[in-house]
């Protein structure tokens, strides 16, 4: 059998930096955590705020999904999912000075947030995560 045109041989992808690899996980873990906090705040709603709790437990559900689907994509090198990631690094930053009274828990939030948003905006990451229209980005 004749071998394919080379045009007909699909790009090979290049290998994820360690830097994207990091932060995907990150973000990953924080949508995990979201969907954590959703499933708390549903076991823990009153009858005085039933609406407010549902509401709650399903924007944080959401939102957990949809980030963590936006880590998976990182990780297969999707670019459209870095935009969700930065926003949700940005909203963890304001969290983060907002609860600065708290160390405990603001400084951990601020320390992730920069190491995601520094593994997203690396150039090895933003040459793998670069659009490629024509196909023709592959590791030779």
């Amino acid at each position: 059998m004749a071998a394919p045109y080379p045009s007909q041989v699909p790009p090979t992808p290049l290998p994820n930096p360690p830097q994207l690899v990091v932060a995907a996980s990150l973000a990953g873990l924080q949508g995990l955590l979201l969907v954590m906090l959703a499933v708390l705040e549903m076991a823990h709603v009153s009858s005085e705020r039933v609406s407010v709790g549902v509401t709650t437990s399903v924007f944080f559900a959401a939102y957990g999904v949809a980030l963590t689907g936006c880590a998976w994509a990182l990780t297969r090198q999707h670019s459209w999912a870095r935009g969700p990631v930065l926003l949700t690094q940005l909203i963890q930053l304001g969290l983060a000075w907002n609860l600065r009274d708290y160390p405990g828990v603001a400084l951990p939030m601020a320390v992730v947030a920069v190491v995601v948003v520094a593994g997203i905006i690396h150039p090895a990451t933003m040459a793998v995560l670069a659009d490629d229209p024509t196909g023709s980005r592959r590791e030779d």
